[in-house]
């Protein structure tokens, strides 16, 4: 297989109501060059979401990303605010909802097209009208990162035409080894291998990807939709700080529990929102946290944290059994709000008071 990746220069800023097929068209006529059957043609989701009416008029796009979210995935605070993972409206996971502030005017934040795969096939009809030839495929990429990896790829949040992916379970390899898991997420790789010719600097917001003929159908197809997981089959539905938080009662967005820091912090910082996260779950005895308090940093173990942990005060009607159990239980929150920020965690007591000290180091 031979592949050609053409980047589209020469199609300018895109205002609303633009005709992106159009433009394309005449874009590559300049550079000599025209779409042939079997061509599979990539464009940045932001030249969509312009050329639709995608612009929000903002100071922020902290707003509008609230807006745009369905749920949180992950968040971590940054010296320049709240970076959020989030399943965006439009259906994929990408950060901030994949709000964009930038190449956009002053004061305006872009939203992801509402619908991508709808925008896939009119872009499709479009450039079919418009070159004359119906046998050609469209992908609206994005900018994603992706757990395990350091970077981001292009990848494809709309499709048409195109067949998204190549299940080849059931297969078997040259040896005879039976395939059971692989599923080639080939929209994907047609987006990744576009955006080396389009670059995220240089004005080329659009390629055309030569080659992969037998990719293309006559059909629009399922769209990348077909390659959003399904939540029973999602293993990253939220981030592995906040999948903890959420077992414990506290999930994103649960007053005075903040995000941690991108940049990991010091035992006490960790130590003081895993003991929020215990205080704001809910007890699951319906009783009291008793009295939980971080101690001074002692200077002989640099780097450690104390909390220690009293017993409720006494009610009517609960003895120091119950006590002891409601304490444990707060106890044992914040030990597992602890491993979640990454702290080793060593236990001391109970004393003769029934307190409990909590001595964490960064694991």
């Amino acid at each position: 297989m031979r592949l050609e990746i053409l980047g589209v220069e020469g199609i300018g800023e895109i205002t609303a109501g633009d005709d992106v097929a159009a433009l394309l068209v005449t874009a590559l006529a300049t550079a000599g060059e025209r779409l042939r059957p079997g061509d599979v043609v990539v464009v940045s989701s932001k030249v969509i979401s312009k050329a639709e009416g995608r612009t929000l008029a903002a100071d922020s796009r902290d707003g509008a990303v609230d807006a745009e979210t369905v749920r949180v995935v992950a968040e971590r605070t940054t010296p320049r605010g709240t970076t959020r993972i989030v399943q965006a409206r439009s259906g994929p996971v990408l950060a901030a909802a994949g709000v964009d502030a930038s190449n956009v005017a002053p004061g305006t934040v872009l939203l992801l097209p509402a619908d991508p795969d709808a925008s896939a096939r009119r872009l499709r009809a479009g450039l079919a009208a418009a070159a004359g030839l119906a046998a050609i495929g469209v992908i609206v990429s994005d900018t994603a990162g992706r757990p395990w990896r350091d970077g981001q790829v292009d990848l494809a949040i709309g499709a048409a035409g195109v067949r998204v992916s190549d299940d080849l379970r059931g297969g078997t390899d040259p040896y005879g080894n039976l395939l059971e898991v692989t599923v080639r997420a080939l929209a994907d790789e047609v987006a990744a291998a576009a955006d080396l010719a389009k670059g995220k600097l240089d004005g080329v917001p659009a390629a055309v990807v030569r080659g992969l003929g037998g990719l293309v159908t006559a059909e629009d197809g399922p769209g990348a939709a077909a390659l959003l997981r399904t939540p029973d089959a999602d293993w990253f539905a939220l981030g592995h700080v906040e999948a903890v938080r959420t077992a414990l009662g506290a999930p994103p967005g649960t007053p005075g529990v903040p995000p941690p820091p991108a940049l990991p912090d010091g035992a006490e910082g960790r130590m003081r929102r895993a003991v929020a996260v215990a205080l704001a779950a809910p007890d699951p005895f319906g009783g009291a946290p008793g009295t939980i308090e971080i101690l001074p940093a002692d200077a002989a173990n640099p780097g450690q944290a104390v909390v220690a942990a009293s017993p409720p005060p006494r009610r009517a009607g609960i003895d120091a059994r119950m006590a002891a159990l409601e304490l444990g239980a707060t106890v044992q929150r914040i030990v597992t709000a602890c491993w979640a920020e990454g702290l080793a965690v060593r236990r001391v007591g109970p004393e003769a008071d029934g307190s409990v000290r909590i001595v964490v180091a960064p694991a």
